[in-house]
């Protein structure tokens, strides 16, 4: 895949980044490079290797997986600025 100066006008309007004319076709060339590198990891072969958390060997801290008493609704609703009926009230942001 290979980008063009059209594209990459594009893409850093949707970025809302401003680019100059003279710069778009640094800033496709550098969107070449990362969609080369890109094709190239698809190139590595993963089979059998381990997914990580981190480049150092770690675990992850674990907790007992236990049913609490739950049952808190007041004191949840307790510091919420709007309930109503045992729910959080938000403006409604949707038409």
């Amino acid at each position: 895949m290979s980008i063009d100066t059209e594209t990459a006008r594009r893409v850093a309007k949707l970025a809302r980044i401003k680019v100059e004319d003279d710069a778009l076709p640094a800033l496709a060339n550098e969107f070449n490079a990362i969609l080369g590198f890109v094709e190239q990891l698809t190139e590595v072969d993963v089979e059998g290797v381990e997914p990580m958390v981190s480049v150092t060997p770690m675990r992850l801290k674990r907790r007992e997986d236990v049913v609490t008493d739950g049952d808190q609704a007041d004191k949840v609703l307790a510091n919420a600025p709007d309930a109503r009926e045992g729910f959080f009230a938000v403006p409604k942001v949707v038409e």
